[in-house]
């Protein structure tokens, strides 16, 4: 492709022309302006090449007289602007610079912007409930240890100190250097562009603004939680540096589990073990709940791993509590007939005779 032609000019072009043209069309097509634009990345590259070529004079004479160019190039690949740069200057001397210097503080000055107005990181911890505790709710404490902005220094990252010429500019208050055809010249971030040093580094946060901080807060948990849900806490996340909105803190809960209790969605679930005259000749028997031991009427002739419904003594609802049953789950007890132990003799004869008046065979239904 012709390196006048894609600059969008014609071999007569002068100097300043194609210096307007390459900055007219590097800020269209940056990498930067069009993230995740491969093409766009492509035509910013051949850009690049075609101004590396006719922005030089000596190679742009060898191209005009059909000399193959080399195709040593610089890809500058970051978001910047264009805008007040000096194309004139030497490449080579004590004012060059790698590429990576030359846009490091449009990087540092753009995150320094956006620290002032973005929301802190997040926080994520666990809470450990037991079973009953997570069925009930309530309001439970929690140490956690979060990033703050510093005591010290109030999150400016640095403190005050007598005035002091700046050694980083000499006392000049701006830094210049160059690359290929650009030299940038930037305020001195050591002393804000004033030439003298009134502050240094906080020493107790080491500059960052941030420092670790403990403290107890309150995580609010709605009965009947479930196991692995999350609860957020506004505004108790890490600190940004030098302002900002802190982010928030999100706890996962992790319930124990019961020794007898089995969750099932809104549903709870219990093994019973009764009697084997309680269960042939119907009982009251007392069941363990969550609002305490209630009488459950077990009817004659109950069998092993029968399943009976206990309405509204489940999980409660997160919203109303234990206050409103119908907004409960429900307690389903699984009846175990146990046998009992048969340790003597009249014990025996009373199971002998058990079966003499009650000869029907458990088993028929198998051979049928």
């Amino acid at each position: 492709m012709d390196l006048y032609s894609l600059l969008g000019l014609t071999r007569s072009a002068t100097s300043d022309e194609i210096e307007r043209a390459y900055r007219r069309l590097a800020r269209r097509y940056h990498p930067g302006v069009n993230p995740g634009d491969r093409r766009a990345a492509e035509t910013y590259r051949q850009i690049q090449d075609a101004y590396d070529v006719l922005g030089d004079e000596q190679r742009r004479r060898d191209y005009d007289g059909g000399v193959t160019p080399d195709s040593s190039t610089v890809v500058v690949e970051s978001a910047v602007a264009f805008a007040g740069f000096d194309f004139s200057a030497p490449a080579e001397g004590p004012l060059a610079a790698t590429f990576s210097e030359l846009f490091a503080d449009v990087f540092q000055d753009a995150a320094r912007r956006g620290a002032n107005i973005d929301r802190g990181a997040s926080l994520e911890t666990s809470l450990r409930l037991s079973f009953h505790d997570a069925m009930r709710g309530g309001h439970f404490p929690l140490s956690i240890v979060r990033q703050d902005r510093c005591s010290s220094c109030g999150g400016e990252g640095r403190v005050s100190q007598p005035m002091t010429t700046c050694s980083a500019c000499g006392g000049r208050g701006s830094l210049r250097w160059a690359r290929g055809h650009m030299v940038f010249t930037k305020a001195c971030e050591q002393c804000d562009g004033t030439g003298r040093v009134t502050s240094q580094s906080c020493r107790t946060c080491g500059g960052a603004g941030v420092s670790p901080r403990s403290e107890v807060v309150t995580v609010d948990v709605p009965p009947g939680i479930e196991g692995g849900a999350r609860v957020a806490v506004p505004g108790r996340g890490h600190v940004n540096a030098r302002g900002g909105v802190p982010g928030d803190l999100y706890v996962t809960i992790d319930v124990a589990e019961h020794s007898f209790y089995r969750r099932d969605g809104r549903d709870l679930r219990l093994t019973l073990p009764v009697a084997i005259h309680e269960a042939a000749l119907g009982a009251r028997v007392d069941v363990p709940t969550l609002d305490g031991p209630v009488t459950l009427q077990l009817p004659a002739g109950t069998s092993s791993g029968q399943q009976l419904r206990m309405v509204g003594r489940g999980v409660p609802s997160s919203s109303s509590g234990n206050d409103d049953p119908a907004d409960r789950g429900d307690l389903v007890v699984e009846i175990q007939v146990v046998l009992p132990p048969v340790k003597d003799p009249r014990s025996r004869e009373l199971l002998k005779e058990f079966g003499r008046l009650n000869p029907g065979n458990v088993r028929a239904h198998l051979f049928a």
